[in-house]
């Protein structure tokens, strides 16, 4: 037993010095990087519908509120909480809290949206003209957004106005005994199956059907286009359809990945206050989760790079900017 505590406690530590370095990077990557992807896919200059734009604009524009406010305002006072106890006479953390949950959710259930978009856009065509536009993905995200912001008032009267500067596994004071309140308690879990549990099982659920309704579709134009049609191979509507896929999974699946311990962690901390205790995680664990969550709001920039030419063109092209107006200025 005190072997295992040993090597808990010296895992906590090599992660809490890995953080340390770690957050302020994320931190000074993420920022820059959101903007950019805001800036670049709000000029529509990347080959995407104006539908799938908004929501992409929206999911960035989340992240990097995400980024500000838990990530910059939470986490690395937390971690640098000797050089930033002024924090705790800051009487706002129930407010702080409502705002970071509510973005939170809005970080998740944008991806939710952002699938099911993409799963009518593909598998129901008559539905298709009706709901994939721009004027309904500003419908669908407005209403994410106020129901988000709702949902998460109860961390008002949850947790009081003052900073703990630590995870455990609030990092506000509690305003009376939620601890162990089977009430509080039972609106937490709730808290945390609606964001991600149900987001989690709503995007697998989404591109099972998507992907299984493209393969079909696929054979069924390969047959028709066959040889014996005279037709050109080549299939441009599918070749289409194939990057739309790619895109949808790859962001699906980055998420999925990176919240995942989180999301285990969340669960299993709020059972274990209320009574149902099995198995002990360690505290890092909970550290761990968050590093992956947070490293999720500058990952779909990469996606987007990797994965869509038009958006690595506008980006080179936005790097190079400021060297091309110097070199002007000093030639001019």
């Amino acid at each position: 037993m005190d072997k295992n505590y040993r090597l808990e406690f010296q895992i906590g530590t090599f992660v809490y010095k890995v953080q340390k370095i770690y957050y302020p990077i994320l931190a000074a990557v993420a920022v820059p990087v959101n903007l950019a992807t805001i800036v670049i896919l709000s000029r529509g200059k990347c080959g995407l519908s104006k539908c799938v734009t908004r929501y992409l604009v929206a999911m960035s524009a989340s992240d990097l509120v995400v980024v500000i406010v838990d990530l910059i305002l939470r986490h690395i006072p937390i971690i640098y909480w000797a050089q930033l106890l002024f924090v705790e006479s800051i009487p706002v953390c129930n407010i702080h809290a409502i705002l970071l949950y509510a973005v939170t959710d809005c970080s998740v259930w944008f991806t939710v949206t952002f699938t099911f978009d993409r799963f009518v856009a593909i598998c129901c065509p008559k539905l298709k003209t009706k709901y994939c536009t721009e004027r309904m993905a500003a419908v669908v995200l407005g209403t994410v957004t106020m129901l988000s912001g709702l949902k998460n008032i109860f961390w008002y009267f949850m947790l009081s106005d003052r900073y703990w500067l630590m995870n455990m596994p609030w990092f506000c004071d509690l305003s009376f005994n939620a601890r162990e309140s089977r009430v509080w308690g039972t609106i937490e879990f709730l808290h945390f199956i609606l964001t991600p549990c149900v987001p989690f099982v709503l995007i697998l659920l989404l591109n099972a059907l998507t992907v299984r309704h493209i393969l079909m579709a696929s054979r069924a134009r390969r047959r028709l286009r066959g040889p014996s049609s005279g037709e050109s191979p080549r299939d441009p509507e599918m070749e289409s359809r194939t990057k739309s896929i790619i895109l949808l999974l790859v962001i699906s699946g980055n998420f999925i990945l990176l919240w995942s311990i989180f999301m285990v962690y969340s669960i299993w901390s709020r059972m274990w206050y209320l009574g149902y205790e099995s198995v002990i995680l360690p505290d890092f664990v909970q550290e761990i989760g968050f590093m992956l969550q947070l490293l999720s709001c500058c990952t779909n920039t990469c996606i987007y790079v990797v994965t869509q030419t038009k958006f690595r063109e506008q980006l080179k092209n936005m790097v190079k900017c400021p060297f091309t107006l110097i070199v002007k200025f000093i030639k001019g």
